[in-house]
């Protein structure tokens, strides 16, 4: 399969070793900032074959990069966050497309089993009727959104499965927290990779869930899977949609 890389900072040059890896090649590479032999706009990959695009590029550059794979029926893993707030015009230029496109805060296959662990356990949780919940994610100093994607991720799980939890609240906000709150809070600390957890708290006892990533190579292999599973298809799609597939179930 031919690759195009959107984005070659850490992890673009991390999905390249992957892509290779598993056998794949590169057709291009496009980063603003890139050095000889990298495309400086995304207008180059207009003249280059190429399967599917996989896009770990800057939140300010995503949304136009989704809009012209969306225009030229370019298959595409997304990885930029920081861009769903425009996500109805994206899907509106989606529907009337040929393209494929699979996003996603964080393709881990780790991170994507413990979203279905969330899930359920939120459910139990809930029913056990004793608990409280939030949200805790740690990463590195340089990340460029706040909370993380994959934090917001974990929070549609919680609010989608734990009646009673309503409102998202990220950081700490002046004084007490409301019982149909959920909070994320957000620490940015050195070279984390990345460190997210679920902590249920009641007055006897907590239970905490946690998925540390011990590099970035899980996202990277991630994202290769994911390319290799979306080429063929059309629509949007989410890791979810991904992972059923990937697990057999």
């Amino acid at each position: 399969m031919d690759i195009a890389i959107v984005g070659y900072g850490k992890m673009g040059r991390m999905v390249r070793a992957a892509a290779l890896d598993a056998g794949h090649r590169i057709a291009a590479i496009v980063d603003p900032l890139g050095g000889e032999g990298v495309f400086k706009e995304i207008g180059a990959l207009d003249g280059v074959g190429f399967d599917v695009v996989i896009d770990f590029s800057h939140p300010s550059a995503a949304v136009g990069n989704i809009l012209r794979y969306a225009e030229k029926g370019y298959p595409a893993v997304i990885g930029t966050t920081g861009w769903l707030d425009r996500k109805d015009e994206i899907l509106g230029r989606i529907d009337t497309s040929a393209c494929s496109i699979i996003h996603s805060g964080n393709f881990s296959i780790g991170v994507a089993i413990m979203l279905e662990t969330v899930s359920h356990l939120s459910e139990l949780l809930a029913k056990a009727g004793i608990y409280d919940v939030a949200i805790d994610e740690v990463h590195h100093r340089a990340k460029a959104d706040c909370p993380s994607g994959t934090a917001l991720m974990i929070a549609d799980r919680v609010l989608s499965s734990f009646p009673g939890k309503e409102k998202l609240v990220v950081g700490c906000p002046e004084g007490r927290m409301e019982p149909g709150e959920l909070q994320i809070s957000c620490r940015r600390v050195g070279s984390v990779p990345g460190i997210h957890s679920l902590v249920a708290d009641s007055s006897v006892d907590t239970i905490t869930l946690t998925h540390s990533a011990r590099s970035r190579e899980g996202f990277a292999l991630g994202a290769v899977k994911a390319a290799e599973w979306i080429v063929g298809r059309k629509g949007f799609f989410g890791m979810d949609d991904f992972i059923k597939d990937f697990l057999g179930e």
